[in-house]
């Protein structure tokens, strides 16, 4: 079995948590322009709990989230201030951990019916510019279609930075995963096989959606006969209706207790993921869960 790799959590509801300035539309990007030291705090708190890897809080630095006007006046500065935050908090910490780059949903996280391909590559492409200095790594963040993975890719295409891909699934669990789109994980794999890409991960969807999406992957890439990394960093929400509006509203969180979701990532790693975290409402503690188990598997 893969090494495994721990990466950080939620960070806008870690934001939210800690008290930071948080409220729609500007969602984790608010605590960037009010109080930045808050979004130390946050990566701190991950570093703290073990996370070998840490997110850029660049997820709502997007015209969806700041508004057009804002989006063109700061929005390439707040993507590299958040790059900056996240590397001087990596680097002050006692154990080596690395910096992820994210490209983000940019017209709405689970909304692929929103996306507009063009726009997309020149808003991920600022946002990838902006953050490239500062990153030791790139993930493409909640992709909800097929078309939006290959926009990333091409914003991607020439990075010499491992680049990672993470889908979000429809919450049903079912005999076949599916994308957000209503694609199957199955065609979204096999068509981002054509690039050169470090590995596939499934994020913000509920933790019993990605063991199918985990076996229909390894069924396709064992087929090519690729070799990717596989990780998972699932959310802490009860299951996201079709029709959610983001902007409009918080999403419920559900009760698990970071000793259930250790039970999910387990199940996630016996199928062959080596990088695991989390995503909405997974915070520190369950972080710290998760290093504990990995150290638990070195000894073994």
């Amino acid at each position: 079995m893969n090494k495994v790799i721990i990466l950080d959590g939620g960070m806008g509801r870690e934001l939210k948590r800690i008290g930071a300035p948080f409220t729609q539309p500007l969602w984790s990007a608010q605590a960037l322009i009010e109080a930045p030291h808050f979004v130390t705090q946050a990566h701190t708190g991950f570093i703290d709990a073990g996370a070998e890897v840490i997110t850029v809080n660049s997820y709502a630095c997007v015209p969806f989230h700041l508004g057009e006007a804002l989006y063109n006046s700061q929005g390439a500065a707040l993507a590299n201030q958040a790059a900056i935050i996240a590397k001087k908090a990596a680097q002050s910490a006692q154990q080596n951990v690395m910096v992820a780059g994210s490209l983000p949903p940019v017209f709405g996280s689970y909304r692929p019916e929103l996306f507009e391909p063009k726009r997309g590559f020149t808003i991920l492409n600022t946002l990838y510019d902006a953050q490239n200095e500062h990153v030791d790594l790139w993930i493409g963040e909640t992709i909800s279609s097929i078309e939006e993975a290959h926009v990333m890719a091409s914003v991607l295409k020439n990075s010499n930075k491992p680049c990672y891909y993470a889908f979000t699934l429809n919450d049903e669990v079912s005999e076949q995963a599916t994308l957000r789109s209503g694609e199957l994980v199955t065609d979204a794999i096999t068509e981002l096989l054509e690039y050169n890409i470090a590995g596939i991960l499934f994020n913000c969807s509920i933790p019993e959606a990605i063991e199918q999406a985990l076996v229909d992957t390894n069924k396709v890439v064992s087929k090519l006969n690729k070799t990717v990394a596989l990780g998972a960093f699932a959310n802490g929400f009860t299951p996201i209706a079709h029709d959610y509006q983001a902007n409009q509203g918080s999403q419920a969180y559900r009760d698990i207790s970071p000793s259930e979701y250790l039970d999910f990532a387990k199940k996630w790693h016996n199928l062959g993921a080596s990088i695991i975290g989390g995503c909405c409402g997974i915070g520190p503690e369950f972080i710290e869960v998760l290093v504990s188990w990995k150290k638990e598997l070195k000894n073994t």
